[in-house]
């Protein structure tokens, strides 16, 4: 006895090598929740889980070798292909999480004086330096943290 499955796969995965449209849709078809169940297990996020199918099966169709009927059955592949995108994601997803949280322990650095010449950017840099720390803290405080000058004064008084 021949099964079935196997043998209704023969066509697709015939056509899904040679590129024909009907066979990606078919594909789709017929392993999309498959597919999308592989990439939820491994993201834990419907969206992402989605974007993820979607990304994986895009990029194995604009690759015109990507599958060979000597790589396997087609549905092994494609589970293979998403279950790598997705874990993929979730690598970067961590490197992008621990990037930011590193920065976030960063102490906050003010953005530069905005002068356009790069001349007069450097003359207002060293004015400031020069200026006592009585008359600079004060410019600092409006320039990069956008204080009124009632709150520079108000600070000030807690300050003295």
């Amino acid at each position: 006895m021949v099964d079935s499955s196997a043998a209704s796969e023969e066509p697709l995965a015939k056509g899904f090598a040679a590129h024909e449209p009907w066979a990606f849709e078919e594909a789709y078809r017929r392993y999309g929740h498959l597919l999308y169940s592989t990439a939820y297990n491994v993201l834990g996020n419907a969206d992402d889980a989605a974007d993820c199918v979607h990304d994986a099966l895009a990029r194995v169709w604009k690759s015109p070798k990507a599958y060979s009927r000597a790589r396997g059955a087609l549905r092994s592949f494609l589970t293979v292909c998403v279950r790598n995108e997705a874990i993929s994601r979730r690598r970067s997803q961590a490197r992008r999480l621990k990037l930011a949280g590193r920065l976030a322990a960063e102490p906050i650095e003010h953005d530069e004086l905005d002068a356009g010449d790069p001349v007069e950017r450097d003359r207002l840099r060293a004015a400031m330096t020069r200026l006592p720390a009585d008359q600079r803290l004060p410019l600092q405080l409006a320039y990069y943290e956008g204080k009124t000058h009632t709150e520079i004064a108000e600070d000030r008084k807690s300050v003295v």
